[in-house]
């Protein structure tokens, strides 16, 4: 059993797909721009490694 029966403290996202921006600034919005944009060059970088390891199976399997 725990010392202290705090509820645990959940850490802030960044961004909510559908959130309302209207409370955020120009800076805050900024900000989440450059967060999803970095993101999204995650995400590509993950689909052309994901493509390139598709593309060595098939072509390991098809000789």
């Amino acid at each position: 059993m725990a010392l202290f029966d705090d509820a645990p403290v959940e850490k802030p996202v960044p961004h909510r797909i559908g959130e309302d921006l209207g409370r955020l600034s120009i800076d805050e919005l900024t900000d989440r721009i450059a967060l999803l944009e970095a993101e999204i060059g995650r995400l590509r970088e993950a689909i052309t490694a994901k493509t390139a390891s598709r593309a060595a199976a098939s072509s390991f399997f098809k000789s």
